[in-house]
């Protein structure tokens, strides 16, 4: 399928879109494509070690690639059990992001797009900058002056790096107004980014005998990663390849829990949140882009939204760098919660951690 098929519309009321177009003009809705391919075991390029192994399924060519997907998936004796760590932090730029960026990269490469703006809290922005590179395409990224300096270096090797100061959404509100005048390459609104993310699920699944497992737990801000593993599942059990999805579970800091909030009072999209300072930068988002959705994907799966806090997620952390695994805080957010997880699901389940970014970004010294 080329980018001249899709077909663009917003999510919320139904209005066409432009393939460029990163919200929906009337509502302000995010944009979804409605004629994705649908998943086909056979259309598989087994001797393919990359997302790119599902290219067939996948709503952008190939034209640029750094090897992005097919990330281990390992099991891991923590003192509460036995989990599976997907080990997304070793994709080429040491985030998830990048399986969303390739797409939403080869997308505008195919649009002929030679520039374009992001804000990121540092990983969207490291990935956007990398791809950026690697394409010939000019790249402008908003970040948050408190962001980790060494997230916002990766930045500046390949894009112009715009520190703003305040808190998250700072950043955010000022790319908003360069999008005035600019293709705005939003790793939070971008379909494409999302469709990338749906390969973690179908990793999963052959990684596991095609199988599904019995629950998934996620660091969620947007939702990126969440959704498309939620999609990604759903398109497998679509196809008659799994007969159920993997219960859902979405964990926030403390500090800025919109999710959790919206979920424990039953509201169907979160309310604007306060934005505190936490250890987990990665998920510092006060107004979800994906919220409502996000929302119905842990209802419909039989989830739970759980928060925790800061210094249980360094805890966390610390436990996974003991036994090799250097992640940033952001992924060790979803270890504190899995006592309550595991008391949810039943004592023996599957249970997959997705390790959604490399802690080597965080060293200072």
């Amino acid at each position: 399928m080329t980018a001249r098929t899709l077909q663009f519309v917003c999510s919320r009321c139904g209005q066409d879109a432009g393939p460029l177009d990163w919200q929906c003009a009337a509502c302000g809705g995010p944009i979804h494509i409605v004629n994705l391919p649908d998943f086909s075991e056979a259309a598989i390029r087994v001797n393919e070690w990359s997302l790119w192994r599902y290219a067939d399924m996948l709503p952008a060519e190939r034209q640029v690639s750094l090897g992005e997907g097919a990330t281990p998936l390992v099991p891991v004796r923590l003192p509460g059990g036995l989990i599976w760590a997907k080990l997304e932090y070793l994709n080429p730029t040491g985030s998830y992001k990048d399986r969303g960026t390739a797409l939403l990269v080869n997308h505008l490469l195919a649009h002929r797009v030679g520039s374009v703006v992001e804000d990121s809290s540092g990983n969207a922005g490291a990935s956007l900058a990398a791809y950026a590179g690697a394409s010939g395409i000019r790249a402008r990224v908003y970040v948050p002056s408190s962001a980790p300096e060494g997230k916002k270096r990766l930045i500046a090797l390949n894009a112009e790096l715009v520190e703003v100061d305040g808190p998250r959404s700072a950043p955010t509100a000022a790319c908003h107004e360069a999008a005035r005048a600019a293709v705005y390459a939003s790793h939070a609104w971008s379909p494409l980014f999302l469709a990338g993310q749906m390969t973690c699920a179908w990793e999963i699944w052959e990684q596991m005998g095609h199988r599904t497992p019995d629950a998934i737990v996620c660091p969620v801000g947007h939702g990126g990663l969440f959704l498309g593993l939620a999609r990604g599942f759903k398109a497998l059990r679509d196809a008659g390849l799994v007969e159920r999805l993997p219960r859902l579970y979405a964990v926030q800091s403390a500090a800025c829990d919109p999710i959790v909030r919206a979920w424990e009072d039953n509201l169907d999209e979160p309310e604007p949140a306060p934005e505190n300072p936490t250890v987990a930068d990665g998920i510092v988002v006060n107004q979800p882009v994906h919220g409502r959705e996000v929302l119905a994907a842990i209802r419909d799966s039989g989830g739970l939204a759980l928060r925790v806090s800061d210094a249980a997620i360094l805890d966390a952390q610390t436990v996974l760098v003991k036994r090799g695994l250097l992640v940033e805080p952001t992924s060790a957010a979803p270890i504190v919660a899995l006592s309550t997880v595991q008391t949810h699901v039943g004592s023996g389940a599957a249970i997959v951690v997705p390790l959604t970014g490399s802690g080597l970004k965080t060293l200072t010294h």
